[in-house]
């Protein structure tokens, strides 16, 4: 039996789901692989506060340098979090030769390429399973049981707190800001919550699949991205009048070897998959040109599920250091090209749902339509509401495929009209084709 001896830095939430897994299964992990996970040394600012979890105060320190620089420490588990400081840890203990296992998604989102880089010099690795989708083994399944497939498309429901309120909207009837307090009186959304509502967190999540779908790193801008923020419950309503609900969504397709990336809330028809993932739960569609549609679905955040995939890291990154496998699949995957060639955003062809609040005057639908023909916009379906709001009736449209400056170029069009009481609201329609 092998013992792996582990540095942790940051004793938080995920942390302590680390530290309270290897207590609770360590020897089950040492049975299945030889190898005995070991909590030597974790660092962090405050080491008095109770987790909940027994830990020898010898164990504890508030300097992380220390830890990273200890020859006894086999591998460093990085949860501190953010991009400044816990940069500086990983690229300290990748140059010493030590792997290093991380959740933090920004991370790898805003410096990945320069980490990989490090990591295949010092003939080491960085492992991050945990970084997206919390306990969902999707990055490993993408490098282990689907490294036979070309990805041909991702859609990924990437955050559980967005997901929680759009399905209370949609159960309940109730405004977003009514669901926003309560999904922060449940810890599910942070204050301010910005990262989580306005798609930010969900878009370092969906680079980090990008990067690994397509072989080189993805920069953030290349990730147009908008959240659920200020979602009215009118939308929810007319999608599920339609047959449809709205998901924010990551999307990545191949395009004829230019990749398409965008995090957007989106309506997908009710019978499909992913339609049913409810609450807080995440979920991933991925389609390889030679398995076809696979799905995978769990927790995506939390103490536990996150911490079982920073030990599924830990123990797979200790094989791979008693192995002498040096830079593992996670880093070469990473930099199979020097870049990518990315979809222009204007030329993307989608479908979308469009709502408009015209005045009901004779010939005002006539105007909208014309707009339509002139930007190369066929519908597909026309709804107006029976409701007239101070004077002015709602219209739903839903449209065929069309290339998204056009959409953009009808939308400040039909905003100026004299008939149009406001701004249209317009998201996109996936069909999953």
């Amino acid at each position: 039996m092998k013992e792996i001896r582990i540095g942790i830095l940051g004793f938080g939430t995920v942390g302590a789901g680390v530290v309270e897994g290897i207590q609770k299964n360590g020897q089950l992990m040492a049975d299945r692989t030889g190898i005995t996970p070991v909590v030597a040394r974790i660092a962090d600012l405050d080491i008095t506060t109770d987790r909940g979890i027994t830990i020898g105060k010898d164990v504890l320190t508030t300097d992380a340098m220390s830890v990273i620089t200890d020859t006894s420490i086999d591998l460093i588990v990085e949860l501190v979090g953010g991009t400044s400081i816990a940069r500086t840890f990983t690229l300290e203990a990748l140059k010493q030769g030590k792997p290093v296992i991380t959740a933090n998604k920004a991370l790898l989102a805003d410096h990945g390429e320069e980490i990989y880089k490090v990591a295949q010099e010092n003939n080491t690795g960085i492992y991050y399973e945990a970084s997206v989708g919390g306990g969902i083994p999707i990055l490993r399944s993408q490098r282990a049981g689907l490294i036979g497939n070309q990805i041909e498309s991702i859609y990924g429901i990437l955050n559980g707190t967005c997901n929680y309120m759009l399905t209370r909207m949609e159960r309940e009837g109730l405004p977003f800001d009514e669901i926003l307090v309560d999904a922060q009186a449940l810890g599910y959304a942070e204050t301010p919550p910005d990262l989580d509502i306005d798609g930010i967190d969900t878009a370092h999540k969906a680079v980090v699949l990008a990067s690994m779908a397509y072989g080189a790193p993805v920069p953030m801008d290349a990730c147009p991205t908008k959240g659920i923020r200020g979602l009215a419950a009118a939308e929810i309503e007319n999608a599920d009048e339609l047959g449809y609900r709205i998901k924010l969504l990551a999307i990545i397709k191949d395009d004829n070897g230019e990749v398409e990336l965008s995090v957007e809330p989106a309506l997908v028809p009710k019978e499909h998959m992913i339609a049913s993932v409810s609450d807080s739960f995440n979920a991933v569609f991925v389609k390889g040109d030679i398995v076809d549609d696979t799905m995978y679905y769990g927790r995506g955040a939390g103490r536990l599920p996150t911490g079982s995939a920073v030990i599924g890291d830990i123990m797979e990154a200790a094989a791979d250091k008693l192995h002498g496998v040096g830079t593992p699949v996670s880093v070469t995957m990473m930099l199979q090209k020097d870049s990518l060639n990315y979809c222009d955003a204007g030329s993307i062809e989608k479908r979308c749902y469009v709502r408009l609040c015209l005045e009901d005057k004779s010939g005002a639908m006539a105007q909208v339509m014309a707009i339509f023909g002139k930007h190369n916009i066929s519908i597909a379906s026309v709804v107006q509401k029976e409701l007239h709001e101070n004077g002015c009736a709602p219209v739903v449209i839903l449209t065929q495929k069309a290339k998204e400056s056009e959409f953009v170029g009808a939308m400040e069009e039909i905003a100026a009209l004299d008939v149009s009481c406001s701004d249209p609201i317009r998201m996109r329609l996936e069909d999953f084709e």
